[in-house]
């Protein structure tokens, strides 16, 4: 018996059962939605959140105050005062694979323009703080290193500070705002970058000369964080290394005592959130697998009641020749036919589920080619592994007692 005609039995015997056929078939066309969509939902996030960390610059450093202990004391970073100006010019002048650097001071408070106010976050930096984060401007300009020097009282706010203290027309560059009373003249308005991959408004901002932070609001000497940019993605461990050591030097740490600082990068953020996301999205593939397993007993138990059903009809072929092989064969074909068939139309429905999961929750996804062709490898390997025993059964009966069977 060829190939051809074991294809054209095993479709005419799936075509007298349509129902149960297509039951069947539903359990494998469920996991492998499933599993297509889970991993599309798990592939999207990463790549979203990807996206948004790269947004925020791929060479960027940043160092913040460190918790260490004094006096027998834990000392959280908001505690910290081990950061200033000093380090920054050190880092500028000693660490080469750096391009650019800025200060960093922040504090959260009432913005006020006539008759609204909005709660935000102003940001002493340096202009050279927009390139490091890749903020642009959308109007106006940025301040000058003059404006920086002199503690000028102008500043650039983000598209939700300008959305909830003006009007729709209303252009806000040479107002005057205040914020914790403290006029400050708009020079500029940031253009929109959205939330960022933690549900941070990146937009609910005020930038201002950091001297300004500094001497008129914070009355500090010290700064919250510096942040840096590498001179590119490759070199920035090396930059991050050399960082390390200079704010070491520095803080005059001896070999062996913890560092006061903590200096990270934006390719780690990117790794820990990449491994983090690798986990849940095979999670996710590994809970919608188990819809896989369950279509394939149901398989098994079909064919199972199907060689019961046919014992009759297997007993006539072995009598006029077909082979133990043959019978194997046709059996193993038709659980073969099933699983594929629910496989390809599960993967419809799964790319389908991806698009409107997209549409109507606006979540990322991303259907990945690797996992629609996993999909049909697994399919066809369930109704092979599903379908063989079933079908050995079958090849096994002798021909005589199957013809007897009522």
């Amino acid at each position: 018996m060829n190939y051809i005609n074991l294809m054209r039995i095993a479709i005419r015997a799936l075509k007298r059962n349509k129902t149960r056929t297509f039951l069947t078939m539903l359990g494998i066309l469920i996991g492998v939605a499933s599993v297509i969509a889970m991993l599309a939902i798990g592939q999207g996030s990463k790549a979203s959140i990807q996206t948004q960390l790269s947004s925020m610059g791929t060479n960027m450093i940043f160092v913040m105050p460190g918790s260490m202990f004094r006096g027998g004391v834990q000392m959280g970073p908001s505690n910290m005062q081990s950061l200033k100006m000093t380090d920054l010019e050190a880092i500028e002048k000693n660490c080469p694979d750096v391009t650019m650097v800025s200060p960093e001071v922040r504090t959260s408070g009432q913005s006020i323009y006539s008759n609204k106010n909005w709660p935000t976050t102003i940001y002493g930096v340096t202009p050279q703080y927009l390139d490091i984060r890749k903020i642009t401007i959308e109007t106006g300009r940025i301040f000058t290193e003059r404006e920086v020097k002199n503690s000028a009282k102008v500043c650039l706010i983000g598209k939700t500070v300008k959305d909830n203290l003006f009007a729709n027309n209303q252009d806000p560059v040479g107002t005057v705002i205040r914020f914790k009373n403290i006029p400050f003249k708009v020079i500029g308005v940031l253009a929109e970058k959205g939330q960022s991959g933690f549900g941070q408004d990146q937009d609910d901002l005020i930038v201002a000369p950091y001297t300004t932070v500094q001497k008129r609001i914070l009355a500090i000497t010290w700064l919250n964080a510096i942040y840096a940019s590498a001179a590119s993605e490759e070199l920035g461990s090396k930059a991050q290394t050399e960082i390390e050591q200079t704010l070491r030097e520095q803080h005059k740490i001896k070999a062996g005592e913890e560092d006061d600082f903590t200096v990270r990068s934006q390719t780690e953020l990117v790794n820990t959130f990449s491994s983090v996301s690798n986990v849940l999205t095979a999670l996710l593939g590994a809970i919608a697998g188990i819809s896989l397993l369950v279509g394939g007993i149901g398989i098994m138990n079909i064919m199972f009641v199907s060689v019961t059903e046919r014992t009759r009809e297997i007993g006539l072929r072995m009598s006029v020749g077909a082979r133990s092989r043959d019978i194997m064969m046709q059996f193993l074909v038709e659980s073969v036919l099933i699983s594929i068939i629910g496989g390809i139309i599960g993967i419809i429905f799964g790319m389908g589920a991806s698009a409107l999961i997209s549409s109507i929750m606006g979540w990322p996804v991303m259907v990945m080619p690797q996992s629609v062709v996993l999909s049909f490898v697994v399919c066809t390997f369930i109704g092979v592994f599903f379908g063989w025993y079933p079908a050995r059964k079958a090849a096994e009966l002798d021909p005589i007692e199957a013809i007897r069977y009522e």
